[in-house]
């Protein structure tokens, strides 16, 4: 048997949902600054570190291969894309390989996310011997993405299912939370409608 190793961590990046809020366009291939909101994120997801990023598609797959082209990423299609958040979650970590220590679950929505994110995040997972669950809060104490899961709870992150992702999972495990607070909430911003997208394009961005 392979043990993982305590410093060795993986990233699931979602992006299988159907984006209905954002209308008849998909809102993870949208353009921010010349390139598509789901290839900005996986860009900032690699350079923190990560050692394998594996990305959840859905009905979308060959548009989101074409716009990752060139990237380090390994592809998960989700046959059950269109059941909700929980079921892409579970295909992405059971892609995940032995040898990883830990996972981020990473929304593809997150255009402000940057490597120094992930990269604080892993410090707080690896200089704590628990390997706790690592959360991003704001200064306020409010949870924020993406949330650093180590291994030993993968087998429950696995056999998520529907519209519910892993907030339910993280409340029952409060006494394994560690959070960590980030002074700018900037980078948590996420894009769900098209208004949100204009607004992100005009400069707002808190």
């Amino acid at each position: 048997m392979t043990l993982p190793a305590p410093f060795s961590l993986a990233a699931v990046l979602l992006a299988g949902g159907a984006s209905r809020r954002f209308g008849l366009k998909n809102k993870l291939l949208a353009d921010i600054d010349g390139v598509p909101i789901v290839a900005k994120v996986a860009r900032e997801i690699l350079d923190g570190g990560v050692d394998e990023l594996v990305v959840v598609t859905g009905s979308e797959h060959d548009a989101y291969v074409d716009a990752l082209e060139g990237l380090s990423v390994r592809f998960v299609r989700n046959p059950e894309w269109d059941e909700g958040i929980g079921n892409s979650i579970a295909a992405g970590v059971r892609a995940v390989p032995p040898s990883r220590a830990g996972v981020f679950i990473v929304p593809g929505d997150l255009p402000n996310l940057t490597g120094d994110v992930l990269r604080k995040l892993a410090d707080a997972f690896t200089r704590d011997v628990s390997h706790p669950i690592v959360v991003p809060v704001t200064t306020r104490g409010e949870q924020r993405n993406p949330v650093l899961w180590p291994r030993r709870h993968f087998p429950e992150l696995d056999v998520l299912s529907g519209p519910k992702g892993g907030k339910s999972l993280l409340d029952s495990l409060k006494g394994e939370r560690l959070d960590v607070a980030f002074d700018d909430e900037s980078v948590f911003v996420d894009i769900d409608t098209t208004d949100d997208y204009e607004r992100f394009l005009s400069g707002d961005n808190g």
